[in-house]
């Protein structure tokens, strides 16, 4: 398998770290690009409008309540930007109130609670590598 590029917008560092280590115990090679707020997320889609679509990240794991800009927003940009509109979203959050689950499902992301333990960490990575697997870019 070729690096899968996996991008993480996620504003707690904890969170950050304790996945990285998760995917580290995957034992496959990743490349791990983070965006600690919705505007650095924002920046991010614009910065990948003109790369060519195998560098792409195959898996994007986005925080729902996030700083500057929220992760419906940062969910919407994607699904505009035609280049970028094919990626999985991952969206995860401590709480999610119903019409932000139903805006979710309706713009084809996945949603998951937020990990609260190492094991829920390690399945998660677990769920992130396998997206990477079936994606065509990593495979």
């Amino acid at each position: 398998m070729l690096s899968a590029r996996i991008l993480i917008v996620e504003d707690n560092p904890s969170d950050v770290y304790i996945l990285r280590r998760a995917l580290l115990d995957q034992g496959e090679e990743f490349d791990l690009e983070i965006a600690s707020d919705g505007e650095q997320a924002i920046q991010f889609i614009h910065s990948e409008r003109k790369k060519p679509q195998d560098t792409h990240p195959c898996v994007v794991l986005l925080d729902l309540h996030l700083p500057k800009l929220d992760g419906l927003e940062v969910l919407r940009a994607f699904r505009e930007e035609p280049v970028l509109r094919h990626i999985q979203v991952v969206v995860m959050t401590g709480g999610a109130s119903p019409q932000e689950e139903a805006e979710l499902r309706r713009m084809g992301a996945d949603y998951r609670p937020k990990p609260t333990g190492l094991s829920e960490f390690d399945d998660l990575a677990a769920v992130l590598i396998a997206i990477c697997k079936e994606s065509p870019a990593v495979a």
